[in-house]
C-alpha cells in the first residue's frame, strides 16, 4: 500500500499509541476525583500540559486541550464573537478556508454578525494589505488558516500578526492544523491570540488537538459543565488521548527539521515528474507547504482516478476529506481564478516524513498509466 492522503489524516504513531494504552490502562481515574487515584491522573494531566507549553514554548495555562481541528476552530471564533458582540460583531477571513473555519462564520452570519471574506491571488494567498484594509472600528477578529488543505499556500500569518499588534482589540486566531510539523509558526510576541492543532495531522490520534488560548484572550465557552480546561471546555478530561497528543507533538519536533527538507525533496521530485504528464496540470505553487501538491487533469473527474489508483493499492483525495463527497468542484481552486476544467478535476496527493522516493516513483507511473488506460476507454 502507498498512502498520500496525509492532509486527511496521518498513520498513529505506535509510539503514541503504545503511550495512549499505557495512560488509559493506568490513569483511568478521573482527574477531578479528589481520592488519590484521582489525584494521580490530575497531575499525569498537569505535566502533559506543562510538556505540551514546552514543545510550543508557550505558557502551561495557554494550552486547551481540545477533541481537535473542527472543535478547536468553532471555539475560538464563536467563543471570540460571542464574548464579545457588545464591542463589535465584525469578523475577517478568507475565502479559502476549511469548512470548520467558513461554516463556523457562516453560522454567526446567522446570528447577525458581519463577516468578510477576503480575495486571494492566483495561488490561494490573501494580501497583508487587504487584512489592514478589512479591519474597521467594530472588528473583533481576524480568523485564518497558516497552510492551505488543499493547495498547500502558506499565509503570512506572522505579517498579519504584526499588523493584529497594532489593533489590540481586534483578536488573531490561527488555524495551523495543515502547518503543524510542515511550516514551522511562532506564537510567543507574534500576535496571534489563538492557534488550533490537531493530533491526527502529526501521527497522533482522532480526537485529540490543542487550542492555543494566549493569556488574557477571552472566550465564551461552547460547552458549560464542570469547569475544566479553564472553564473553556467542560467535560471529563481525555487524559490518555492529551498525554498521546504531547508524545506525537515531541516526535514530530524531533523530526521536523529533517523531515521537512525530506518532504522538500520529495515534492520536487514529484512536481517534475507530473510537469512531464502532458495531462496534468500542477495548481500548488512554487512555495507552498513541502507536504501537498494539488493538481488537475482535465477531463477526468477526480474520483474515477481516485479509484483507479485505489486498485493498485494507492490512496490520494480530491480535497478536504471533509467536503470530498461534496461536489466535485473545489471552492478553493475556484477562488484563485481556476477554469471549470481545473476546478472538478483536482486531485490531493500529501506525503509525511516516512514517505519514500520509491513511492513517489510508483505513484506518478500509476498515475500516468490510469489516464492512458481510461482515455483509451473514452476513445
Amino acid at each position: 500500500m502507498i498512502y498520500l492522503d496525509n492532509s486527511a489524516t496521518t498513520k498513529p504513531d505506535p509510539a503514541v499509541l503504545q503511550s495512549y494504552q499505557q495512560a488509559a490502562e493506568r490513569f483511568f481515574a478521573n482527574p477531578a476525583s479528589i481520592h488519590q487515584f484521582g489525584g494521580e491522573s490530575e497531575k499525569l494531566l498537569t505535566r502533559a500540559r506543562q510538556q505540551a507549553a514546552d514543545l510550543m514554548h508557550v505558557s502551561h495555562n495557554e494550552i486547551i486541550f481540545t477533541s481537535g481541528g473542527t472543535e478547536g476552530n468553532n471555539l475560538a471564533i464563536k467563543g471570540t464573537a460571542l464574548k464579545h458582540q457588545q464591542r463589535g460583531c465584525h469578523i475577517i477571513t478568507t475565502a479559502v478556508e476549511h469548512a470548520s473555519v467558513s461554516e463556523a462564520c457562516g453560522g454567526l452570519e446567522q446570528l447577525g454578525f458581519d463577516v468578510t471574506y477576503l480575495p486571494v491571488d492566483e495561488n490561494g494567498v490573501v494580501s497583508v494589505q487587504a487584512v489592514k484594509d478589512a479591519i474597521r472600528e467594530d472588528t473583533i477578529l481576524i480568523s485564518m488558516m497558516h497552510v492551505n488543505n488543499e493547495l498547500g499556500s502558506v499565509q503570512p500569518v506572522q505579517e498579519i500578526g504584526e499588523v493584529a499588534k497594532d489593533h489590540p482589540k481586534v483578536v488573531f486566531h490561527v488555524d495551523h492544523v495543515q502547518g503543524m510539523g510542515k511550516v514551522p509558526l511562532k506564537l510567543t510576541d507574534s500576535g496571534i491570540d489563538l492557534c488550533t492543532i490537531s493530533g491526527h495531522k502529526i501521527h497522533g490520534l482522532k480526537g485529540t488537538g490543542i487550542l492555543y488560548v494566549k493569556q488574557g484572550t477571552t472566550l465564551f465557552p461552547l460547552l458549560h459543565g464542570g469547569g475544566q480546561e479553564d472553564a473553556l471546555r467542560s467535560g471529563t478530561e481525555n487524559l490518555a488521548g492529551a498525554v498521546s497528543l504531547v508524545k506525537a507533538i515531541r516526535l514530530i519536533k524531533e523530526k521536523e527539521t529533517s523531515g521537512i527538507r525530506h518532504m522538500q525533496e520529495l515534492q520536487s521530485l514529484l512536481r517534475k515528474k507530473l510537469t512531464a504528464m502532458e495531462a496534468v496540470k500542477v495548481n500548488t505553487p512554487y512555495d507552498a507547504a513541502p507536504h501537498i501538491i494539488n493538481v488537475s487533469v482535465p477531463g477526468f473527474k477526480p474520483e474515477i482516478l481516485i479509484h483507479a489508483l485505489g486498485e493498485k493499492g494507492i490512496y490520494i483525495s480530491t480535497k478536504s476529506a471533509c467536503s470530498s463527497k461534496q461536489s466535485d468542484e473545489s471552492k478553493i481552486l475556484s477562488e484563485c481564478g481556476y477554469s471549470r476544467d481545473r476546478t472538478a478535476s483536482a486531485l490531493r496527493i500529501s506525503l509525511a516524513y516516512d514517505t519514500t522516493e520509491t513511492e513517489i516513483h510508483t505513484f506518478a507511473d500509476a498515475l500516468a498509466e490510469s489516464i492512458d488506460q481510461l482515455k483509451a476507454v473514452m476513445e
